[in-house]
């Protein structure tokens, strides 16, 4: 290897290195904020939290002693894998970004299954052709999609449509909403909220709120 090429090597190791650092330090430091942030709000959904780090991207908070309408909970903050360039920059082809999913169990299940998500958003992908999706319909529903089974669209479409004003009160982004009348009832995915303005406490108690509004029939 000549001169030339082992400077090219060393300065393109020297980036690779540098943006790790930097992506990896950035994104611990701010999952650790919004983690502080949540502490004034997550008591409105259990008594305790269990904190997992799934590497420098992901942090789940399992709920423990949920409060009712919850079974139990969990809480996901997703972060953009700042550390590896080169999965960063196909996240944001996928139109990923910092958010949080709420995944909640509940004490009443919700009486439709359904799912609302912004078209062409990571969520989307998330949300995937599921096997039971082959007989759903999609529709535009507001800025979003609905999909839901043909059998009963027209209660889903009532139900969805009075749980997305409801989900508005969290954030007035949403990428997904889901309820499931079996295993998980309620999965919620919206951008992550600015700890520095958002009050946790308003805003886990309208994550609440849409769990009892799900719970209704």
């Amino acid at each position: 290897m000549d001169q030339t090429s082992q400077t090219i090597l060393i300065a393109l190791v020297a980036i690779v290195v540098g943006w790790f650092a930097f992506g990896n330090i950035y994104n611990i430091r701010h999952g650790n904020a919004v983690m502080r942030w949540m502490q004034g709000g997550l008591p409105r959904l259990g008594a305790k939290t269990k904190l997992q780090w799934r590497g420098s991207s992901v942090a789940q908070l399992d709920i423990a002693q949920a409060r009712a309408p919850f079974k139990s909970a969990e809480v996901l903050l997703v972060l953009q894998p700042r550390d590896v360039p080169w999965l960063w920059l196909t996240t944001r082809a996928q139109r990923r970004r910092d958010m949080l999913i709420i995944r909640g169990w509940l004490i009443n299940a919700p009486p439709v299954d359904y799912d609302v998500y912004a078209p062409g958003s990571w969520s989307e992908q998330l949300t995937g052709r599921r096997g039971e999706a082959q007989n759903w319909k999609e529709e535009p529903l507001e800025d979003l999609s609905l999909r839901a089974s043909l059998s009963y669209q027209t209660a889903a479409r009532d139900h969805a449509t009075r749980d997305l004003a409801t989900a508005r009160s969290i954030s007035s982004t949403i990428w997904r909403l889901s309820a499931r009348r079996a295993e998980q009832h309620l999965e919620l995915h919206v951008p992550l909220p600015d700890p520095r303005t958002a009050d946790a406490e308003l805003f886990f108690a309208a994550v609440r709120a849409l769990a009892e509004q799900l719970g209704k029939r």
